[in-house]
Parts: structure tokens; sequence; C-alpha cells
């Protein structure tokens, strides 16, 4: 492995986890909750970093990202976004070829941080009637973020860009 390359990659992520933070900054409000683009962000870097890479992107940059703008989920934050990054990440370059295993892989993810963040509101920072009430948002920031990550990984050439620069 060549220092460039070490360091292009570094980059890469540093910059894919200050994209995870800006994004979870703000928030378009949605009847009984509001819908962050920051799993957008986190599904992309999944389906091109490898699996601690995605972690970082996604625990890290979701848990820095709460403790700046809402700090009661910042735990539950970095456990279910970063192991819905290892989850997917693991899974799309276990099957490379597979995008029918690539999309299951996405949506295993999308569910663990569905999981992970319906109980950490039900027994950490809130209660289980708040975790019922926000659950199908949390499905819709999780669909939302699968299907916008994967079109701009797959149709939008960002795969291509990145295998050219950094692999």
């Amino acid at each position: 492995m060549s220092k460039a390359w070490t360091i292009k990659r570094t980059v890469v992520v540093a910059v894919l986890m200050a994209m995870n933070v800006a994004l979870s900054s703000f928030s378009i409000p949605v009847p009984g909750g509001h819908l962050y683009f920051n799993d957008v962000v986190i599904v992309a870097a999944a389906l091109l970093l490898s699996p601690s890479e995605a972690f970082v992107v996604g625990g890290v940059g979701a848990f820095l990202g709460d403790a700046l703008f809402y700090p009661a989920p910042m735990f539950v934050s970095l456990f279910s976004h970063g192991l819905e990054a290892m989850i997917i990440s693991y899974v799309a370059h276990k099957f490379p070829e597979d995008r029918v295993k690539t999309i299951l892989g996405i949506v295993l993810g999308a569910a663990v941080m569905v999981t992970g963040y319906t109980l950490g509101r039900a027994f950490i920072y809130a209660t289980p009637a708040v975790s019922l009430i926000k659950f199908p948002f949390e499905c819709l920031q999780a669909g939302v973020g699968a299907v916008l990550g994967y079109v701009l990984v797959f149709k939008c050439g960002i795969e291509q860009q990145f295998e050219r620069k950094l692999r």
C-alpha cells in the first residue's frame, strides 16, 4: 500500500464523514418527525469503502453530528449507523458483481439502523411509546437513504470515479 494511496483514502473518509456531520445538522420536517439525509452519505460510503472505513464515516460521523446538534442520541447513532455502514460494506464487497445481494445488504443495514434507533429511543433517551410513534419515520429515512445512496453510487457514476481515482 503506497503512502499516496493511504492519504487519498484518509481524505475521502474525512470528507464523507464531514458530509455526514453536515447533513445531520438540518432536516426536512415531515408530519410527526424530521427527515435527515445523512443516510444517503452513509449508504454511499458503505458501498465504496471498506467496512472499517464505512464505520468511521457512518458511526463516527453520525456521533459527531449528534454531539454538535442534538447530543441525546449520539451513542445510539454511533452504533446504529456504524453497524449499518459495516454490514452494507461487508456484503457489497463480498459480492461485488451481484447487485441483488448488494441491495439485500443495503436492506439489512437499513433494518439494523431502524432497529438500533427504535431500541435506543425506547430505552435510552425516550420511551417505548415515542419509539413506536417515530418508527415509520425511521423507516422512511432508511428507505430514502438506501435508494438515494444506491443511485448515487451505481447510477450517477460515483463508483467509476472512485475506482479510477482511489483503487
